[in-house]
């Protein structure tokens, strides 16, 4: 009995501490090269009530996200369109389908990963 009441106030304590380990109002850049032609990497950006801000290739919009433990559900709700090649506005689409199907996250040093059908590792902005 001792042994399930430490194993679920340890999940507790873990879940606890990893929400409170997400870096709120901190810039989380992309990892990945900037498109040819540019040097705008998608950038996204969650403050403690959830309100994202969310920066991509080309258009910027904003979205909300709900973390709770190690769990996370991005909302994507407006995207300004913007002109731009056919190639980034295609990446923009996959960057806000990818977002949209997050489940998970993790921190791990700088970097955090966004797991979903397709993972997304970020970097904390440095600045």
């Amino acid at each position: 009995m001792h042994c399930c009441v430490a194993f679920v106030l340890a999940l507790i304590l873990t879940s606890a501490a990893q929400a409170q380990d997400f870096p709120y109002d901190r810039d989380l850049v992309l990892d990945a090269r900037p498109m040819r032609g540019g040097k705008r990497v998608p950038v996204l950006s969650i403050d403690a009530r959830g309100a994202a801000q969310i920066d991509l290739w080309c258009k910027r919009g904003q979205g909300q996200a709900v973390i709770a433990g190690g769990t996370i559900t991005i909302i994507v709700s407006s995207m300004a369109d913007e002109t731009c090649t056919p190639e980034r506005a295609q990446a923009d689409e996959q960057m806000i389908l990818a977002l949209s199907q997050v489940t998970t996250w993790s921190l791990r040093g700088d970097v955090v990963t966004f797991n979903g059908v397709v993972p997304l590792r970020f970097r904390t902005a440095s600045h």
